[in-house]
């Protein structure tokens, strides 16, 4: 009888030790979930950083016509009334020394 409860036990505790090591809630589970949040911790990190400097630039738009302005310039090449456009074209090096 005793022979049987501790096989019993011994089985219960092998069971319990591979749900521990390899079944639903494993210990290897726990440490893939737990990189997984680091990863979303840092990509949520840098997307807060990113809405922040949006916001920033946001904030410069609506009460700066500076910023509109070098924004306008440097993206559509825009210029004010009375100034004149320059535009250098450089011609390329040749090859060979010539």
């Amino acid at each position: 009888m005793t022979r049987w409860v501790i096989l019993g036990l011994l089985l219960l505790l092998g069971l319990l030790q591979y749900r521990l090591w390899v079944g639903d809630g494993s210990l290897a589970e726990l440490h893939a979930l737990r990189a997984q949040i680091d990863e979303y911790r840092q990509e949520l990190e840098r997307l807060e950083a990113r809405n922040l400097a949006l916001a920033a630039e946001v904030e410069d738009l609506r009460s700066g016509l500076e910023a509109i302005e070098d924004r306008a310039r440097s993206e559509l090449g825009m210029i004010q009334r009375g100034e004149v456009f320059l535009q250098v074209i450089e011609k390329p090096e040749q090859e060979g020394g010539q």
